[in-house]
């Protein structure tokens, strides 16, 4: 499949009812051959309006973190697991993302980075493992198939608690050094 198709197949898709309520399908951005694939559960409410992820508060708190380890967000690519937003920022239902994982899994084909980073824990449980526990298991690489994947703080859970902040810089540099290696 080619991102062409993809992308329009996304667009048109209306398997839910968020498919319905949304000012746009939110498919993705980014360097389509990056070496980091950043990866959140859904889109919220500026993501939405411009059909572009992590472009609100927390997209602009990334872009920081990015900054900070001299990773420019041009060379990454970045997707959600829904391509819609829910209902006031809730959290993606289990049958919304079994509704738009497989357009998910086609991206991360297309892209083939060498890491994969879950923003927060709703993206770890769904791509790392279920019972995936983000205070926990936050920087830590796991092998899944042919990826490497890890999972950071979800940069919207930094503003509401700035304390985590030092542990998604040392996150960000682990991240940063796999991709030197």
């Amino acid at each position: 499949m080619y991102w062409e198709e993809l992308e329009q197949q996304c667009i048109n898709c209306r398997k839910c009812a968020i498919g319905n309520k949304r000012t746009n399908c939110v498919f993705g951005c980014g360097n389509k051959n990056a070496d980091i694939m950043f990866i959140g559960e859904a889109p919220g409410q500026s993501e939405d309006a411009e059909g572009i992820p992590f472009v609100g508060l927390a997209g602009k708190h990334l872009d920081k973190f990015l900054c900070a380890v001299g990773i420019n967000r041009e060379d990454v690519y970045i997707a959600n697991i829904l391509k819609c937003r829910p209902d006031n920022n809730r959290d993606p239902l289990p049958e919304e993302q079994e509704n738009c994982i497989n357009y998910l899994r086609e991206q991360v084909k297309l892209v083939r980075p060498k890491l994969i980073v879950c923003l927060g824990r709703i993206s770890a449980m769904k791509l790392i493992k279920p019972d995936f526990k983000i205070t926990k298991e936050h920087g830590i690489f796991f092998k899944k198939g042919a990826f490497t994947i890890t999972a950071v703080y979800h940069p919207a859970a930094l503003l509401r608690d700035p304390s985590k902040n030092q542990d998604m810089y040392t996150d960000m540099k682990k991240i940063a050094e796999f991709i030197k290696a």
